[in-house]
């Protein structure tokens, strides 16, 4: 079987598990609703400002039904360390904050971004990752988020949402999904790929974020940028599964060999890493929320950026 073929089979059949007992990586509008009564599952709604996603007052106006909210910029999903931001915090911090919401072990998450964007569709994914990291693996996301969700016409309530009662949430670090430092350094010399999952102008060193030190990307990366897996359709962003083998095969990315994806900080990067691990089906998957913020603290670490008129890549060091 090709290595594309098998793409194509992984992400139809993450569909398929809809009515199995394993809760897909993905799901629509369709399939909560048809769930939104079965216990233990808990519809969690993380917009944010990000794509003008909205905030609680948002949130108070217009949300599924029985819905907890949770901003993902400002109720501590991610933290500063070190000059770094967009950082996983320690485990017990994650712990206070999931059990605050009332989620525990037992409780399927359904994650619920705003669907204004593409930029938003990486906050469900950063908090899927984060399910995910911690040991927690009944967790999906809501395609089209709340827009979607609108869009297709269900109930919809306002007020407060669901407030559920504190519980304990225990965390257990799955560190194969987390790359750190040492590990994208060496990965240079490894067989692991590196992706970068930030807009092509970033990748080549044309653009640069405020959070990265110089322009550029880490030598030897292949390009994959997130915005490239969502589309619009009616005002509505979707994640849109067909596309992903042909990005995938376009990056010329090996399925069965170690991947780690980075962005900026940590947030491009979880849809790379989402697609990849969850939808695509590859092996070994670790997100690098250090990212380039980190990577280009140090002036003696390597930059790649594309050449000038030549297209072809040097190595600059800073």
């Amino acid at each position: 079987m090709s290595r594309l073929l098998a793409i194509v089979l992984l992400v139809a059949s993450s569909f398929a598990w809809a009515d199995g007992d394993k809760t897909p990586p993905l799901v629509d509008a369709s399939w909560l609703e048809a769930h939104l009564e079965r216990d233990n599952l808990v519809v969690l709604d993380v917009r944010s400002g990000i794509d003008n996603g909205g905030d609680r007052s948002s949130f108070q106006n217009a949300h599924i039904p029985g819905a907890v909210y949770s901003s993902y910029t400002g109720d501590g999903w991610r933290e500063s360390r070190d000059g770094v931001r967009g950082l996983l915090p320690p485990v017990a911090s994650m712990e206070r904050l999931i059990g605050s919401l009332g989620i525990s072990n037992d409780d399927t998450v359904v994650v619920v971004p705003a669907g204004t964007g593409a930029t938003d569709f990486g906050s469900a994914a950063r908090v899927y990752w984060t399910f995910r990291v911690l040991g927690h693996n009944e967790v999906t996301i809501l395609n089209g988020g709340f827009a979607g969700w609108k869009a297709a016409g269900y109930q919809v309530d306002s007020g407060e949402g669901n407030q559920r009662d504190v519980v304990q949430f225990e965390g257990t670090l799955q560190p194969e999904l987390l790359a750190t430092l040492e590990e994208v350094q060496e990965a240079r010399d490894s067989q692991a790929q590196l992706v970068d999952a930030r807009p092509s102008d970033y990748f080549r060193g044309e653009n640069q974020s405020p959070d990265a030190k110089a322009p550029g990307t880490i030598p030897g990366s292949r390009s994959l940028p997130h915005a490239g897996f969502l589309g619009e359709q009616n005002a509505v962003w979707y994640l849109n599964e067909e596309s992903i083998t042909a990005q995938v095969n376009q990056a010329e990315l090996n399925p069965g060999t170690r991947t780690i994806a980075f962005c900026n900080t940590g947030h491009w990067a979880a849809t790379d890493w989402f697609v990849l691990s969850e939808l695509a089906g590859f092996k070994e998957v670790a997100l690098y929320d250090g990212s380039m913020a980190e990577w280009s603290q140090d002036s003696s670490r390597p930059m790649q950026v594309a050449k000038k008129g030549l297209g072809k890549l040097l190595d600059l060091f800073n």
